[in-house]
């Protein structure tokens, strides 16, 4: 249980540091789209239009009713607390935004027509428009001296710089073409031309009103600063467009208490010009203000014409009342009343006082509420105790003497009307006073202020276009090393049940030859071959490993039948013949008669590396048109020769099958100490496996991160399957990675002397 601990633990610290290895192998590659996306969010956050928030304050105060009734909110027991919620309604209503809209003209645009993607910022920090000259670097004093004349596609730029403007006099466009561009172009002196969708549709003059589509277009351009050319953009926006955007840029909110309302709104809009901002918002306040005086005023107004109509009719009930009593004392000469007559009249002047009272409220109340809400309820419970209370007055009255009870009817009569009637009419008087103050009960409180910039938040843009960068960059190798199959260690070929003989590290000057080579555009394998590493550079990394390869092979090929040797590979590419060129190089150092043959008849390029030709070569012996000597060519280095390919003829693999190749194969290995044989890649075609049946070691060379263990197991399946063995493998172009385990296996490879 331990062991599988320790293992399991072991595992996941090798995968950890795996991962840290990639990520330190990619560094450069990190950091270089790290900075990228840094570069873009600093470009996006200077560029990017700057959004400005501004603020203001009303206060929404809770007042007595302007109606002569009194305040119906005490009468029914309603509470005094301000809700602002119905306010906050009414300032992002339409009935507002709509009058802001008509007050500062916002459903008319006019806009600049800008350089794409920049223009916004040329325009905003003001950049002059550049002349001809300063345009072309160089040559700009040279064609001013010249007199060379502006190109045409200079001339008449439709884009607005830094200090070009416009001012619209009158511009009246009817409804069907509401939401429609209008383009409007400087044209030479003082015309202009109208242009819609790219197409002019007519011309006028400045100060000028001019007509167009048909008298559908009156326009009057009072000032046009720029060159010719130039044009600005003219809309006028559906009025619902307008509103919805003021309303989408308007905010509401109550400030103070949660538990209760404080009446006290703030106001915030946000956009992108300041001037705007402040006219909008400063116009949203007014708006509100007056509406809510003309809706107190109106309430007035609707109370005066109420007691306006009741005015005559108890004028007129005031005098029917007393001429009727009157004449009756007239009639009875004179009735003496009693106290108690007295104080019943008194009370009846109380109760229908009330009553009167009562009947205005229900008036106004049946305006506001259906008979069942229980506001309505409350008031018409008073009004049938007060008509109990009456009822009961007039079963006490009855019981009186007839004449006092008429004479106690008649002055109840009179004495109620009036004291109504007067009643009445000192409220007309005070609702007339009232209208006339009504102030509402909006005040504000702060006018419009800018609060600052709320966008871009430069630093943040920038500090997450970093992290964006970062995971990106991350991301993206962590995947390419997830998708990538190539072998990175030799112990992923061991593991797979092959050993490796030599794990050769790339060569820094192949790599700087072939740096050379791609930086010219050539992929000429002539130059990427020439030169034998081993002769040029003998103290190079690569060249040591492959000493350490020729002393494994010594000991390897003590125990076969013969002394010839078959390299070979899985897929082309690999560096096979780098690999014989340099093992023959080493071996011939060593004191051994090494003979290099370039069995790859097809596309052989090993004679570049010693500037031969590759004719009378191993395919024109094998065709019989030239003797064996013939084809042995020395190479420049003691104890060291080579058998090119020759010319590569139709039927590679027939010949390689001659029975005189092996003839061939016999007489070499009798003549040589050694025989290095180069022959074509495992898994495209079988001529290694017909050259492999006449050697006793077979190798095969991967490459570092280009051949999978599944692609080194398939070339060695391919040749046991054709009853040969493979010895081993060869790890060729090996790179110090943080993330491999070659540091583990074969960092010795990398010592060298200095």
């Amino acid at each position: 249980m331990s062991n599988s601990i320790q293992r399991d633990s072991r595992e996941e610290v090798i995968d950890l540091g795996r991962i840290f290895g990639i990520l330190i192998d990619h560094k450069w590659l990190i950091v270089s789209v790290t900075l990228f996306f840094t570069l873009c969010g600093i470009t996006y956050g200077m560029m990017a239009t700057p959004i400005y928030q501004g603020d203001a304050l009303v206060q929404v105060e809770r007042r007595s009713t302007v109606s002569p009734l009194g305040d119906l909110r005490n009468v029914l027991g309603e509470s005094n607390e301000t809700n602002t919620s119905a306010e906050v309604q009414i300032l992002l209503s339409r009935m507002v935004l709509g009058q802001v809209v008509d007050r500062l003209g916002q459903d008319t645009t006019i806009q600049p027509v800008t350089v794409p993607i920049i223009g916004e910022y040329i325009v905003r920090r003001g950049i002059k428009r550049p002349e001809f000259p300063l345009a072309i670097p160089y040559i700009g004093d040279y064609v001013l001296r010249s007199g060379i004349p502006q190109p045409d596609f200079m001339k008449r730029l439709p884009y607005v710089w830094g200090g070009e403007s416009i001012e619209v006099g009158r511009f009246e466009l009817a409804e069907q073409w509401h939401g429609q561009d209008i383009t409007v172009e400087r044209d030479i002196g003082t015309r202009y031309q109208v242009l819609i969708n790219g197409q002019p549709v007519g011309s006028g003059a400045l100060r000028e009103v001019s007509t167009f589509l048909d008298n559908q277009l009156l326009l009057r351009i009072d000032a046009f600063d720029a060159p010719p050319g130039v044009q600005f953009t003219l809309n006028r926006r559906h009025r619902a467009s307008a509103i919805g955007s003021i309303g989408g840029r308007l905010e509401v909110a109550e400030v103070g208490g949660r538990s209760s309302s404080t009446g006290m709104l703030r106001l915030t809009m946000t956009g992108p010009d300041p001037e705007e901002i402040l006219r909008s918002l400063d116009a949203v306040a007014e708006t509100f203000l007056t509406q809510n005086v003309e809706r107190q005023s109106a309430q007035a107004e609707q109370s005066l014409a109420f007691l306006g109509e009741q005015v005559p009719e108890l004028r007129s009930q005031l005098t029917q009342a007393e001429q009727k009593l009157n004449g009756y004392r007239a009639e009875l000469d004179s009735v003496d009343l009693s106290s108690e007559a007295q104080a019943a009249i008194q009370r009846y002047i109380d109760i229908e006082g009330r009553l009167n009272e009562l009947e205005f409220q229900e008036a106004e109340l049946a305006q506001r509420y259906t008979s069942s809400h229980p506001s309505y309820q409350t008031l018409l419970r008073q009004k049938r105790h007060l008509e109990g209370e009456r009822a009961e007055l007039n079963a006490r009255v009855n019981e009186l003497p007839a004449a006092q009870q008429e004479v106690v009817r008649m002055t109840r009569d009179v004495e109620v009307t009036q004291a109504i009637y007067v009643n009445v009419l000192n409220k007309v008087q005070e609702l007339e006073v009232a209208k006339a103050g009504t102030i509402g009960n909006v005040r504000i409180i702060d006018r419009a202020q800018l609060s600052g910039l709320i966008a871009p938040r430069k630093r943040l843009i920038v500090i997450l276009a970093t992290l964006l960068g970062l995971m990106i960059a991350i991301g993206s190798v962590m995947l390419r090393s997830l998708l990538r199959q190539g072998v990175e260690s030799p112990d992923q070929i061991e593991a797979a049940g092959l050993p490796v003989y030599a794990a050769i590290p790339f060569s820094n000057h192949q790599q700087s030859l072939e740096r050379r080579v791609k930086k010219r555009g050539s992929h000429s394998p002539k130059e990427i071959m020439a030169g034998v590493l081993a002769d040029r550079d003998p103290t190079d990394v690569a060249v040591e490993a492959i000493r350490g390869l020729r002393t494994s092979l010594h000991f390897v090929m003590l125990e076969g039948r013969n002394n010839r040797l078959m390299i070979t590979g899985p897929s082309p590419g690999v560096g096979k013949s780098f690999v014989c060129i340099n093992l023959s190089a080493v071996a011939a150092k060593a004191g051994m008669r090494v003979l290099l043959i370039d069995a790859d008849l097809r596309k052989g390029q090993i004679h570049h590396a010693f500037g031969k030709q590759s004719a009378d070569g191993l395919a024109d012996y094998l065709a019989g048109q030239v003797s064996l000597d013939d084809i042995i060519q020395p190479t420049g280095i003691d104890d060291y020769w080579l058998i090119t390919r020759g010319t590569a003829p139709p039927n590679p693999s027939e010949l390689l099958m001659h029975p005189r190749f092996a003839e061939t194969m016999q007489q070499l290995g009798e003549r040589f100490d050694l025989v290095i044989i180069d022959t074509p890649p495992v898994l495209a075609v079988t001529d290694a496996s017909v050259v492999g049946n006449h050697c006793d070691t077979t190798l095969l060379v991967a490459r570092f991160e280009t051949n999978s263990v599944n692609e080194i197991l398939a070339a060695k399946r391919r040749l046991e399957s054709n009853g040969l063995e493979v010895q081993g493998v060869i790890l060729n172009a090996m790179e110090r990675r943080a993330s491999s385990a070659a540091g583990q296996y074969g960092g010795y490879y990398f010592y060298q002397y200095r």
